[in-house]
């Protein structure tokens, strides 16, 4: 019998199943966007999120690695001047080559761990349980960040700009991006709040943290896609699709909320985000172990 649109039951059927799919694919997508730059962590949003829509297999994991270049290309958009500015006159200008110097350095640590031990924290850590930990952990070291910050006022620090960045305060910024390697800690988080640690002004290390993403993300972007390449996941023509839209959606959600944080750092310190990961954490681990939420494992 024909059912909407003249359409057999069966061939509706699949075209509900694509529906959900793409809804599926720009949820995520938004998610990305919207956490990557944030210190709420974008990998624990994914993971969780993935988990309820139940997109967390093969396809899944290999729809939010592409879908994160979708983010860092709103970076790479919003700040193309400073970035062009630096491609053109890396050759004649010092200042220019300090500040690529400095993302080299500041990526070293943490590509090096992820490529070493990558996989078996993905193993062990990538579940909601640990993600959920790490969300209220992050959250106290925030706290503690904050409270810093504010007894340091700007005059106070010998750094005013990216620019000012020495290597030895890129290593700095490297090696507490490693904690990000553990799902729920958050890269951003990691950077931002580790250069306040080390005497950074905020809005510094959360502009020194976006330019970061680029050479980090884009580069394990780059790593898993090959992985995809040697052993690839089978994509139908509607998964394809699905990563065109939630690739979209990150971009667009990523430029929105980059724009948004640059404004809000200049004023606003990041307490907000600490409730907000102690709150999201304790909600996993309550709907779990009540049995509200059956989590994976």
């Amino acid at each position: 019998m024909p059912n909407l649109l003249g359409q057999g039951p069966y061939t509706y059927k699949i075209w509900l199943m694509d529906l959900i799919l793409l809804l599926k694919a720009v949820i995520l997508g938004v998610v990305e966007g919207l956490t990557e730059f944030l210190p709420i962590s974008s990998t624990g949003h994914l993971i969780l999120v993935g988990d309820l829509l139940d997109f967390n297999d093969e396809r899944g994991k290999a729809f939010e690695v592409i879908i994160q270049f979708g983010a860092i290309l709103a970076v790479c958009w919003e700040f193309r001047e400073k970035l062009l500015k630096v491609a053109f006159s890396f050759t004649s200008s010092p200042s220019a080559r300090r500040f690529v110097l400095n993302l080299l350095i500041a990526s070293v640590p943490a590509m090096g761990l992820a490529f070493l031990f990558g996989k078996h924290i993905k193993a062990v850590l990538f579940a909601p349980i640990p993600v959920a930990t790490a969300f209220i952990v992050g959250a106290l070291i925030i706290f503690w960040a904050e409270r810093r910050q504010e007894k340091m006022t700007a005059s106070q620090s010998r750094v005013q700009s990216v620019e000012d960045l020495t290597p030895m305060d890129a290593l700095k910024v490297g090696l507490a991006q490693c904690a990000a390697l553990i799902p729920g800690t958050s890269r951003s988080g990691a950077t931002i709040i580790g250069g306040m640690l080390f005497g950074l002004p905020r809005a510094v290390a959360t502009e020194f943290s976006f330019f970061l993403a680029i050479p980090v993300i884009g580069g394990a972007t780059a790593y898993e896609l090959l992985k995809l390449w040697k052993a690839p996941v089978a994509f139908s023509g509607e998964f394809t699709l699905a990563i065109a839209v939630g690739f979209i959606a990150a971009f667009i959600s990523a430029f929105i909320c980059v724009r948004w944080l640059i404004h809000y750092v200049a004023h606003h310190n990041f307490i907000p985000f600490a409730w907000y990961r102690i709150v999201f954490g304790l909600l996993v681990l309550i709907t779990s172990y009540s049995g509200l939420i059956a989590w994976s494992h």
